[in-house]
């Protein structure tokens, strides 16, 4: 996550060192502004795919974590089911050896 965070910030510093330095170039200002214009839709559309790249990445995590939750909790319950199963067992068995004692 750190490295997606390094390449936003380091996007968005190269994009406004862009758009500083066009502003102070010497050209017309109608070039400036297509300059500025296409900087810009390129940066949103780098922007986007980044953003998409990063949700698709998320989603896979996501689902990840998910299959793995699931594993987990039917370990749990098959564990809780053995013990319930064993603990039945030696409560019967103490049951009828308190039945026994008592006749």
């Amino acid at each position: 996550m750190n490295t997606l965070k390094f390449w936003l910030v380091f996007s968005v510093g190269v994009a406004a060192g862009a758009t500083v330095s066009l502003i102070y170039a010497p050209q017309d200002g109608k070039k400036t502004r297509k300059q500025l214009k296409r900087k810009l839709d390129n940066a949103g559309d780098y922007l986007k795919d980044q953003l998409d790249d990063a949700g698709e990445y998320l989603k896979d995590q996501a689902d990840e974590l998910g299959g793995k939750a699931a594993k987990v909790y039917k370990s749990a319950k098959e564990a809780a089911a053995d013990a319930s199963e064993s603990l039945s067992g030696n409560v019967q068995t103490v049951v009828g050896k308190a039945k026994s004692a008592i006749s």
